[in-house]
């Protein structure tokens, strides 16, 4: 494409005319908002606005003369595409590193020139890179502006959906014992203030739903909880007289949500702010009253809302079923439209699967979109079918499906690869691989408190041994009726905090995988429940903990390589199948029941 005539080069000129206006010779992008979210309203989306590229990570960096787009590998085609023709630079990295792109502006700037970043949508660990990579260079740090006010000038409003209750019995804790049990942390930390800003805690601490963020039940508010009372900040309208009014009952009054810093900063000389640094942005951190003392800490709503009490397992367990039940119909509807030779696209899996879930009580909206890759688009990690780029399931070889579902109950996520027709000695030995390595992880016994990451190597020693990986993490928190992507604990390459210790009733994800680009790729995934186990040595080596498997679908043994698989795996296998048919038989009928049957015959 002409660099002259793609859209990104006339929003670039645009962004670059009004960094001269502001006397700005770069500025900072980061893929954020003022919440820190993953995954943002239109509003926020900026980096996507201005370069067409649509992954959910990634940060752009922008200076009077040059621009580019930062992704690690799991990006690296989408945006190869995204951008083709653009004029912006692909800068490659191994893994996310927002560093890397404040290495690339500093290292184009002079000193003394002026460097960038929107306050509001920065958070404050990016601010204090910025600032120090700035103050090394010799150039004067501006967190004061933002461009894209003047040069998006179709930008989307805020977002004002309605907000409802999370209701019992789904919802098993109350509104003021939630709100109580973040005060005793408060006083805990000395701090008389709690700002709270990440829309998932907000929303788990007040009980409340909506849906101004695809895929995620939150609705866009801060929070700002003191001993006696809290206040909402959110837009006028989304609540609603009746839910006010029970929300008064609780001590939660509204406000405005253009209102947050002006009230922020009429908080008192000696007000002691406890907030989040990694869950709140530098505008908001201005806003508080310069006397004011800052106590950073995790927030405790999201440590608490990651341990998942016995009730609220329950009812995941249920939305798993009824998840499952959802698959199976879908499954054996999918497999009986190809047996009659009609032509499906990987539009056609997402429809007809979303469908499926449309139907079962206590839906609510899928969880994530879903990813139906066929063949070399199953080795996207994060490939999405368009009705401008898609592909027909033709031929023989692997079709990946991740999708998942929001309930009342519960939220799921999970990932299956199916053989379509015949497959090749290479692709089930990869497909054995990766199943290897999520059985290996759904099977470890560990010691209560073991930091997450730790447990990374478990799931990828079977690839490892073949001299393969991947890279993307093998594990993410998940929440209920909540975010898909939930901390703080992960299970990847990372370095470990001591918020990642393991503790009963954390839900996480087990999805390892193997991508051969421009060929297939291959993942599978389940949820996990931490669960106690009975300590035989009486606890001497203090309380250990297993993994419960959530997740009810059967995996596809057709393309199972059995030379590569142990008895023992083997038995895992099987006994998981067997889980699965006696959980869903009484949920399935007709095609359904005969499908499941089928899938689930012992191997």
């Amino acid at each position: 494409m002409d660099t002259r005539t793609h859209p990104a080069r006339a929003r670039v000129a645009a962004v670059q005319q009004q960094l001269r206006a502001l006397n700005l010779h770069g500025f900072f992008v980061p893929s954020s908002d003022p919440h820190i979210s993953e995954y943002l309203p239109e509003r926020w989306q900026a980096r996507q606005w201005l370069s067409g590229f649509s992954g959910s990570a990634g940060t752009l960096a922008i200076t009077q003369d040059q621009c580019a787009v930062f992704a690690d590998s799991r990006y690296w085609q989408q945006a190869e595409h995204e951008l083709a023709g653009s004029g912006i630079e692909l800068v490659k990295l191994e893994k996310n590193a927002p560093d890397a792109a404040v290495q690339w502006l500093v290292a184009r700037l002079q000193p003394g020139q002026r460097l960038g970043a929107d306050a509001q949508v920065l958070g404050l660990g990016l601010a204090g890179l910025l600032a120090a990579a700035c103050k090394g260079r010799g150039l004067e740090w501006v967190s004061e502006h933002d461009p894209f006010a003047a040069a998006w000038t179709e930008r989307p409003g805020l977002p004002a959906r309605p907000v409802r209750e999370h209701l019992p019995p789904q919802a098993t804790q109350s509104r003021a014992e939630r709100l109580a049990g973040v005060r005793d942390a408060m006083v805990r930390h000395g701090a008389s203030q709690h700002l709270v800003s990440s829309l998932d805690d907000v929303a788990w601490i007040l009980n409340l739903r909506g849906s101004d963020v695809p895929y995620n039940p939150v609705f866009v508010a801060h929070l700002l909880i003191d001993a006696q009372q809290a206040t909402l900040f959110v837009s006028p309208g989304q609540i609603d007289a009746a839910l006010a009014q029970r929300l008064a009952q609780d001590g939660v009054r509204l406000a405005d949500y253009a209102s947050a810093a002006t009230q922020l900063a009429a908080l008192p000389a000696d007000a002691v702010v406890l907030l989040d640094p990694k869950r709140s942005t530098l505008g908001l951190r201005q806003a508080l009253p310069a006397s004011a003392r800052v106590i950073e800490a995790i927030n405790p709503s999201t440590l608490a809302k990651s341990r998942k009490s016995p009730l609220e397992a329950a009812h995941v367990r249920a939305a798993m079923a009824i998840d499952g039940a959802a698959m199976c119909a879908f499954y054996a509807d999918f497999e009986a439209r190809l047996a009659r030779g009609e032509r499906l696209s990987e539009l056609d899996v997402d429809e007809l699967l979303s469908a499926q879930r449309a139907r079962q009580p206590g839906f609510v909206s899928l969880s994530f979109s879903t990813i139906a890759g066929w063949m070399a688009n199953g080795a996207l990690p994060h490939y999405r079918a368009l009705p401008e780029s898609f592909s027909y399931i033709d031929g023989e070889g692997l079709l990946l499906i991740d999708s998942g579902g929001q309930y009342e109950g519960g939220t799921t996520d999970i990932t299956r690869v199916w053989a379509i027709g015949n497959t090749t000695a290479q692709q089930r030995a990869d497909y054995t691989r990766v199943l290897r390595g999520m059985i290996a992880l759904s099977r470890t016994v560990f010691p209560r408190g073991t930091l997450s990451p730790m447990l990374d190597a478990i799931a990828r020693t079977p690839l490892w041994e073949a001299g393969c990986d991947y890279g993307h993490g093998t594990g993410h928190g998940v929440g209920y009726f909540m975010n898909v992507h939930e901390g703080p604990q992960s299970i990847a390459k990372a370095i470990p905090d001591a918020h990642m210790a393991m503790e009963p009733g954390m839900i996480t994800s087990n999805e390892p995988g193997l991508y051969r680009p421009g060929q297939w790729g291959v993942r599978i995934e389940n949820l996990l429940l931490n669960v106690e186990l009975p300590t035989p040595e009486n606890g001497q080596f203090g309380d250990m903990l297993a993994f419960e498997t959530l997740t009810l679908c059967p995996i596809d043994t057709r393309p199972i390589e059995r030379s590569l698989l142990r008895a023992d795996e083997i038995q895992w296998l099987n006994g998981y199948h067997a889980m699965v048919r006696e959980r869903l038989l009484p949920l399935v009928d007709g095609a359904a029941r005969d499908w499941l049957l089928r899938r689930t015959e012992p191997f």
